[in-house]
């Protein structure tokens, strides 16, 4: 008897937890970067999201708890996402920079080219890119049929054939001072206008 379109979405699904958590182990038991007895701040989300967040490495509270976007970020984050009406559920947050290193430029280029294998996990439909660093990460990706992205806030771009991308100002640099959150804002919320332009099926 064929499967129905349910149980092949749940056998991705599960893929999706199997790779993700093969991912999460690796990236902790790995030794490239001098992190000391700190362990990686990993993504967290929906598997298979259809938005990818990524912004570039990790603030003290998101270190301390191994997660990213955990604290002030997630906080505006969640506030932004429910003002735009995007179930949260259909996110998935990371950084370029996994390992909590004293400066994220001793990262290991090798570790911060595996987002890579994360984006392809997760198979999203655009990626969130927060800020300059974050952005030439991702441009040095070596994603098939990848074209460079530009740093125009709030302006939907491609990535690839299949995945679009939308750059914004670091989340943590628009925390505090009005200007820049009104400037993160104003690239944020194209977001919004893409999800409700989602076809529902």
């Amino acid at each position: 008897m064929p499967a129905t379109d349910d149980e092949i979405r749940e056998k991705y699904l599960e893929r999706a937890i199997r790779e993700l958590n093969a991912f999460s182990r690796e990236v902790q038991s790995c030794t490239h970067c001098p992190r000391g007895a700190l362990m990686p701040v990993l993504g967290s989300g929906h598997p298979q999201a259809d938005i990818f967040l990524v912004k570039h490495s990790a603030r003290p509270l998101e270190v301390e708890e191994g997660v990213a976007f955990y604290g002030r970020a997630g906080n505006a984050l969640m506030k932004s996402l429910k003002r735009l009406s995007i179930d949260p559920l259909a996110v998935y947050g990371t950084l370029c920079v996994k390992c909590p290193v004293p400066d994220p430029a001793m990262a290991d280029p090798g570790c911060v080219a595996r987002l890579i294998e994360e984006i392809a996990i997760v198979s999203p439909k655009i990626v969130v890119v927060m800020g300059p660093e974050a952005l030439t990460v991702v441009n040095e990706l070596d994603v098939p049929l990848r074209r460079d992205l530009h740093p125009v806030t709030g302006e939907l771009q491609r990535l690839t054939p299949s995945i679009e991308a939308l750059y914004v100002p670091n989340i943590d640099d628009s925390l505090d001072e009005e200007d820049a959150k009104r400037s993160f804002w104003a690239g944020f919320r194209v977001l919004g206008q893409w999800w409700a332009d989602l076809p529902p099926y």
